[in-house]
């Protein structure tokens, strides 16, 4: 990508940006564009990396080609992901270091261990795993009730995902999802935006969530000229007004701490609190089963 992304409008340049596959970029050119999106000098990422500024600049410039040990080296210092860190590696050349296993594999045991254990202890309060652009892996018992409280959710899927993944992110935005149960999306949409944009920067396989979430109808088009390196509130709740009730939820991100595969470094189990005693009481009755919350 390159360096002139301020923020997340349907631009043409987005729109050119999506056509160009990112793995195409040279070595040089996306090591340019990692540093840049870091607002890194060459200087300062040279002295991170213990890399002379020359010697990055020849890099940069592709007058210099890496060997293996200095890109994951560069890797470090710029505190890439893993798959970024497998891109940077292929685009110099190189295989990838890090396998991306899927959840079922056996080896992958503990890892779902963990995330089961996550949502079965969050009970009763909602939570769900999901992977870095939002797609629903699982979910508690607790989230499903409260879907269901909204209506029939598997229809509710069907509308806003169709046959595709079920979609946290256009779930939550999409006019026929939760849209309509945000009392106070004015608050929250913009930093659900940014957040997303934040990481479309540097993983633009999310860009064609983002520009599909943007596009909904509902959305102002305010929402979509924000810069996504804005700072962020320290927190807003998500407030859902539905059948009479108000329901107001912050969010916890977990994720693994030391992963050496792609997919566990990239799912995350998203834990929901109340943000007020009412909300709590409204959850622990939805715990109890289908029958209708206290009025």
């Amino acid at each position: 990508m390159t360096s002139q992304v301020i923020g997340v409008a349907l631009t043409a340049w987005q729109t050119s940006a999506m056509e160009i596959a990112i793995d195409q970029l040279s070595f040089g050119a996306l090591l340019r564009d990692v540093r840049r999106i870091r607002r890194l000098s060459q200087l300062g990422l040279s002295l991170q990396a213990d890399v002379s500024q020359r010697h990055l600049s020849c890099l940069e410039s592709g007058k210099a080609r890496p060997s293996r040990e200095m890109v994951v080296q560069l890797a470090t210092a710029l505190d890439l992901s893993i798959r970024e860190r497998n891109r940077l590696l292929m685009s110099a050349g190189f295989a990838g270091l890090y396998p991306q296993r899927p959840l079922a594999a056996a080896d992958m045991g503990p890892v779902r261990a963990a995330l089961d254990l996550l949502l079965s202890h969050h009970a009763p309060l909602p939570a769900v795993v999901v992977d870095r652009a939002w797609n629903l892996i699982d979910s508690n018992i607790p989230m499903q009730r409260l879907l269901a409280a909204l209506g029939d959710p598997d229809e509710r899927w069907r509308r806003v995902c169709g046959d595709g993944p079920r979609n946290l992110m256009k779930m939550t935005l999409h006019p026929e999802g939760l849209q309509p149960f945000i009392a106070n999306l004015d608050a929250l949409a913009p930093l659900l935006l940014a957040r997303t944009a934040r990481e479309a920067l540097e993983h633009p396989e999310m860009q064609a969530m983002l520009e599909t979430v943007l596009a909904y109808p509902g959305l102002p088009r305010t929402y979509r000229k924000m810069d996504p390196r804005q700072p962020l509130l320290p927190m807003v709740p998500t407030h859902l007004r539905f059948g009479g009730h108000d329901l107001r939820l912050f969010t916890m991100l977990a994720t693994f701490g030391t992963p050496l595969d792609v997919t566990t470094d990239e799912v995350r189990v998203e834990l929901f609190f109340p943000a007020d005693a009412s909300s709590r009481a409204l959850l622990d009755a939805l715990s109890q089963g289908p029958s209708a919350p206290p009025a």
